[in-house]
């Protein structure tokens, strides 16, 4: 089978990959329109839980990305200055380029071929193979151009956010919040190496207007930034890699496929980035959209019919928890006036799929911390 995936991002080069693998007389060709080595934001990051998935399904892989991960046992939640340590929360990181270039050198060691710098416009450029996979992310330029058939649905939520990094290695995943006279600042954030962490900023609509933001150069807006977590930051600077404002685009796609063309990860539907990594669920997408094809063989049709209906229902639970969280954000200045331990307990129960006893059984320090700060033992 001749095989065009656009994107060579996680998505994209993990689907390569599987497919060369299972069957090296695939003709694969990957396209990706940045340059090989350039990429944009910093380190991806993976909860404990999330990384199980690749064990289960590729244990080879997991063998080969692990090792190059940042990991730890914990999630923090600082508020009014007072650190939350919240257990039974592990997590790993890894820098965004740095996974990309394991999964493509992956890839290429098999006889994948990835084309680095180039732009396709259209279906018209693959017409020669026979499956096309849209993965080139929440910008898909296939999905795009053919909205209609897919049934795509773009929300553009209010709050704003910027990723940045920054050379201060945090300990753990950590979520960051202060306020100013402007409103309030969320920081998502997280090492990825030994010598850096993501800083991604979020900030609602209003505080982001009060800010000023929209007028400030690159340095001011740093700057800002850097005085509003000057006590999380310990001196260290902020670093950009093509780091703006961004509001987040939440996507859907009633269909999934249409005749040979298919869509994963981001371009198929996007996951706010305080649910869950949204590098996990597209290679999860790239591992199902496998499967359907070892499990139905050569019917292109069949298979793109079997991804779609295994990997439909739980997409549709996580995309209906990402808009709860999401929310959760857009209404974070209302938390505000909340003691630590209760914006804590509020944070990790936000989606309604956590409940106080499956959190209790979960996470049983932070827990019994909470019970003592709620009945003011502690």
């Amino acid at each position: 089978m001749k095989i065009a995936v656009v994107g060579g991002g996680p998505a994209g080069l993990y689907f390569a990959a599987l497919m060369k693998r299972d069957n090296p007389a695939h003709q694969i060709r990957v396209y990706e329109r940045n340059p090989r080595n350039v990429t944009w934001g910093f380190g991806v990051v993976f909860s404990d839980r999330a990384l199980e998935f690749l064990r289960a399904d590729d244990e080879a892989m997991f063998q080969y990305l692990t090792p190059h991960m940042e990991t730890w046992p914990d999630l923090t939640i600082v508020h009014q200055d007072v650190r939350v340590p919240i257990d039974g929360n592990g997590f790993a990181a890894i820098g965004r380029l740095h996974l990309l270039n394991l999964l493509q050198a992956f890839a290429e060691g098999l006889g994948v071929v990835v084309d680095n710098g180039t732009d396709i416009a259209s279906l018209a450029d693959l017409a020669e193979a026979d499956l096309i996979v849209g993965a080139d992310g929440a910008n898909s330029v296939l999905r795009r151009g053919n909205e209609a058939r897919f049934g795509t649905t773009i929300d553009v939520r209010p709050n704003k956010f910027i990723w940045y990094g920054t050379s201060k290695a945090f300990d753990t995943l950590t979520l960051t919040f202060r306020t100013n006279e402007h409103g309030v600042f969320c920081a998502h954030h997280y090492r990825y190496s030994p010598d850096r962490s993501t800083f991604l900023v979020e900030v609602d609509a209003a505080t982001w207007e009060r800010a000023g933001f929209a007028e400030m150069s690159e340095a001011d807006t740093i700057a800002y930034c850097r005085r509003v977590f000057a006590a999380d930051l310990d001196g260290h600077p902020i670093l950009t890699n093509n780091s703006y404002w961004r509001n987040f685009p939440a996507i859907w796609n009633e269909r999934w496929s249409f005749d040979n063309v298919v869509l994963i990860g981001d371009a198929l539907r996007t996951a706010h980035f305080s649910i869950g990594s949204g590098t996990r669920l597209a290679m999860e997408d790239a591992i199902a959209l496998f499967k359907a094809f070892k499990t139905e063989g050569g019917s292109i049709a069949v298979a793109l019919a079997r991804f779609e209906a295994i990997r439909r229902p739980p997409m549709e639970k996580i995309y209906a928890a990402a808009r709860v969280s999401f929310e959760w954000y857009e209404g974070m200045a209302a938390l505000m006036s909340l003691a630590p331990y209760e914006l804590a307990y509020r944070y990790m129960t936000r989606t309604g799929r956590v409940e106080p006893q499956v959190l209790q059984r979960m996470a049983p320090r932070f827990f019994a911390r909470y019970q003592e700060a709620k009945t003011g033992t502690r």
